[in-house]
């Protein structure tokens, strides 16, 4: 056995104000792996494609939340508010029990795809309140009730209710009524890369004495039932340093892994409550005995811990001390506002006295938690804006995953394991094989959205930008791999159909991060700026290849994100054959046309044989604007001019074609391709200039797309965009309408005209309706829980306040556009933009009376001191009322709102 140490540290650790940072530089150099360990482990891996090896995909009955305290998980793992090793191989997270529960509560409830009147829902109170990029301190919150969970009745009424009926919550139970409930808060604080602290504090909100048992608990996951593991990893029981006193009275155990190494998880006796903690061993196998009624492999099981302290059962766990899953069961019977407080090292040195120095290093990483993100903010943040700013940083720290998906693997089925029914060979995936995955990925959330998706990820990588640049950077290269786009360029969507197409935003977020990152360091990575577009050049060609039906540079693309937006499903066949020819697929890709264009041109002012592709891109550009306004040169244009707005048009196997004439944020995407080219780069780049000038000359009808902007003494400011001036401003004039898109919070999906006028097709008998509505989706298209037609969404309306601000760097002060409030009062473009950012960041921001909108009608969210100040980071927001909805932990796009208040409170 290794030597031990007395503490954790060499010496008492220090405040030091750029501590975080210099972590992040050694990290980054590999001279220290402070990224080994972090909050990668997910709230949920039960009902994940991952682990469905059902005839017809129904993840969420293959595998549900009945199964997981019993079955061990193929490719991953989940816990309450846990962590693992970068490679997933060893667990920790938080147990609990109220002594009035059927099952421990070992990991997140929620209703599945088909048990919600609006899809699935987490349905459980919990917090990320904290956390630095590496990891070196986090904070979370559980809010555990004290009465029985009521795990029957959410799905029962949930299931009763029409989608025309708000969600079912929790708290509707009235299970925290008199606040009967504990808040349990977990801290982990790294005193080296491999030294971990874990403090646990569970506070009685009730007032009445209440028994808690905590059961923090470590395991492997289980990768030898599959062959993947050799030799077979352990945990077991060894004899703690003697001691002199009983401040270091401990349990320990000792974990050995055959390519983590060893480590030691120290728990700590409680002097006033004997006998805590119990060490408690088992083996992460499947209780199949339980399941399916046939002899388990091994006489331990992964529920063994649940059946010995719920049930009372003999001989449920290890008497010998040794397993592959080990709890430490400390019991408890906390008074009416006390708090009982454990600390457990997790170390890979075994010390002597692993709990000396516990308080001084959660002290001092607290601390530096604090320098760090105050060097982050803006200076003249308020206090609650600061509050909003740091919470929405933690969730999107928190949701970093690590992430295990090999397909081919997947649908031919495990050695060891029952054999896939044929038809999986040619059903989800099947034509993503090499997809090979074993990374960790800034995910959506860690339970509704337990796995990657590629639009979504874009956008977390410009708030990521602003505290871990060199990880958003490697997050947007990770998907370029060629384990993760597909050979023939297309990226991978998301688990559940890894071939949808996703809004092609990659090279835009490429972009965004490479200029916030050379704002924050001084530094032009071109090195990633340049690896970024070598593998972009393949997508941009697989999207021309594929989703320009008819070579007329009009794009399909599908769904494109917007779920259910349209009349139809866009991701299907339509019921009228044909295709429809999309103002938002083509806007799209005039955006990345543009984007493209930048990076080209960046690079080029370093390596000049950039400049023949950026001539490409603009070319490329200018003939998708051409083909917006005039389909295959027959005078069919996406802009109506009667109504002055975009529309997709339907384009029927005769040959005709029919508007769509849906007020949605589709009309508005064709603003966000908008790009400026500065007169000093075409001096520098002299042989781009000249192909653009001989191409302006020789194709004047593409020629008057391109504004110019003569400015005395230095030359010409061009503009690129496919839609300028007179459209612009007919554009924001509804955009800017509070009877159609400006809510008080942003700019809803679909226009409230809708609301009183929905759009109707008749088709054959029926008919296809799109109305107006502000929260959940009564529409079952593409989904349960899909709603694009009237909500709030944070990035659509990003990429609108960016597209503004890009508008008014070329028209400049003199372009006015009258006042969203009708007051006839005039705004520039980017006092509009500041106006929608102030929007945006007042649905979180506490209002004069101390309300936040986010929080709608809920008087406990509201009103409760325990309850107020903690967020929850939605998916989409009310309409009009900008309460959440959807994901109520999606920080990972939502998360933008941090960008937002550094652009508004912070100027």
């Amino acid at each position: 056995m290794a030597q031990t140490k007395k503490s954790m540290l060499p010496q008492t650790p220090t405040f030091d104000p750029d501590a975080e940072r210099l972590r992040l530089k050694e990290a980054h150099e590999n001279a220290k792996v402070w990224y080994r360990w972090g909050p990668y482990l997910s709230e949920r891996q039960w009902g994940t494609v991952r682990e469905d090896y059902s005839p017809y995909g129904s993840a969420w009955d293959f595998f549900p939340h009945d199964h997981a305290r019993s079955r061990t998980y193929r490719w991953g793992e989940d816990g309450l508010l846990g962590i693992c090793d970068d490679l997933g191989r060893m667990c920790f997270a938080l147990a609990l029990w109220n002594e009035a529960d059927p099952i421990l509560k070992e990991r997140l409830f929620g209703l599945t795809g088909s048990e919600g009147n609006h899809g699935e829902d987490v349905t459980e109170y919990y917090y990320f309140l904290d956390s630095t990029p590496t990891h070196s301190y986090m904070k979370a919150l559980y809010k555990y009730p004290q009465r029985t969970f009521p795990y029957t009745d959410l799905v029962a009424e949930n299931r009763h209710r029409g989608r025309h009926k708000p969600e079912y919550e929790l708290i509707d139970t009235e299970i925290f009524a008199k606040d009967r409930y504990f808040d349990v808060v977990i801290e982990y604080a790294k005193a080296t890369p491999r030294d971990i602290l874990i403090r646990i504090s569970a506070t009685n909100r009730g007032s009445e004495p209440a028994p808690l048992h905590l059961l923090p608990t470590l395991w492997f996951r289980n990768r030898w039932a599959w062959g993947d593991d050799s030799p077979r990893p352990e945990l077991r029981i060894v004899d703690s340093p003697a001691t002199s006193d009983n401040q270091n009275k401990h349990c320990l155990v000792h974990a050995r892994h055959n390519t983590l190494g060893q480590y030691w998880f120290a728990c700590k006796s409680t002097e006033h409550v004997e006998g805590n903690p119990q060490l408690l061993f088992t083996e992460n196998e499947t209780n199949a005995q339980r399941l399916w009624g046939v002899p388990n492999r091994t006489a331990f099981v992964k529920d063994g811990i649940n059946d010995a302290v719920v049930n009372g059962g003999q001989g449920t766990v290890n008497p010998d001390g040794v397993g592959t899953k080990v709890a430490a069961h400390y019991t408890f019977v906390i008074a009416p506002g006390a708090t009982e407080t454990i600390m457990l090292p997790l170390s890979s040195v075994q010390h002597q006295a692993p709990f000396a120095d516990a308080e001084q290093v959660f002290a001092v990483r607290k601390a530096e938690a604090d320098s760090f993100y105050a060097t982050c903010s803006a200076q003249d943040l308020s206090e609650d804006a600061r509050l909003v700013q740091r919470q929405a940083f933690a969730g999107l720290l928190w949701s970093k995953q690590f992430y295990f998906y090999e397909v081919d693997t997947w649908l031919q089925g495990d050695p060891t394991g029952p054999r896939p029914p044929d038809s999986r060979l040619f059903g989800r995936n099947n034509e993503w094989q090499h997809l090979n995955n074993a990374d960790v990925i800034s995910m959506p959330d860690t339970w509704e959205y337990p796995w990657y998706a590629a639009w979504d990820l874009a956008f977390h990588c410009i708030p990521l930008a602003l505290v871990d640049p060199e990880f958003a950077k490697h997050q947007l290269l990770l998907l370029l791999r060629e384990w993760y786009m597909h050979p023939n360029g297309q990226l991978p969507a998301y688990e559940w159909a890894l071939g949808d197409v996703n809004p092609p935003v990659h090279a835009w977020a490429a972009w965004r991060v490479y200029k916030i990152a050379k704002r924050i360091t001084g530094k032009a990575d071109l090195d990633f700026l340049e690896r970024v577009f070598h593998k972009l050049l393949l997508n941009f060609t697989w999207w021309v290849n594929r989703k320009d039906s008819e070579g007329h540079n009009i794009f399909q693309g599908g769904f494109l994100g917007l779920d259910n937006i349209g009349v139809f499903d866009r991701s299907a066949p339509l019921p009228t054959g044909g295709h429809l020819e999309q103002a938002d697929g083509t806007a799209w890709m005039g955006m990345y046309c543009l984007n493209m264009l930048s990076i080209a041109l960046e690079l080029a002012r370093e390596n000049r044989a950039y400049e023949d592709v950026a001539t490409k891109f603009f070319e490329h550009f200018l003939y998708i604007a051409g083909a917006l306004n005039n389909i295959a040169g027959e005078g069919i244009s996406l802009w109506n001019e009667e109504d002055h707005f975009f529309y997709d048009a339907l384009h029927i196997p005769d040959g005709s074609h029919a508007p769509l004439k849906v007020r949605s944020l589709v009309s508005f995407i064709p603003l966000l391709a908008v790009e400026t080219v500065e007169p000093d780069l075409l001096e520098t780049l002299p042989a781009f200039k000249v192909r653009m000038d001989w191409f302006l000359r020789h194709r004047p009808h593409l020629a008057s797309l391109v504004s110019r902007w003569q400015e005395p003494g230095m030359g010409e400011r061009r503009l690129l965009a496919l839609v300028r001036g007179h459209r612009m401003k007919r554009l924001l004039k509804r955009m800017l309408d509070p009877e159609e898109f400006l809510s008080d919070y942003g700019i809803r999906a679909v226009s409230k005209y809708h609301a009183e006028h929905p759009y109707v097709y008749h088709l054959n008998g029926a008919e296809y309706t799109v109305r107006y509505e502000p929260s959940e989706s009564s529409s079952g298209l593409f989904g349960g829980n899909s709603n694009w037609r009237g909500p709030i969404w944070f990035p659509l309306n990003f990429l609108l306040i960016e597209t503004l601000q890009r508008f008014h760097h070329y028209y400049g002060d003199d372009f006015l556009v009258e006042c969203p409030t009708g007051s006839g009062q005039k705004l520039t473009l980017w006092q509009i933009a500041d106006q929608l950012s102030c929007r945006l960041t007042h649905i979180f921001l506490q209002t004069p009376d101390g309300r936040r909108p986010v929080f709608g009608t809920n008087e406990t969210f509201q009103t409760n001191p325990h309850w107020r100040d903690h967020l929850l980071f939605y998916e989409y927001f009310h309409g009009d009322t900008g309460a959440g909805v959807g994901a109520s932990h999606q920080t990972g796009w939502t998360a933008l709102v941090a960008k937002l208040l550094d652009q508004t409170e912070g100027r």
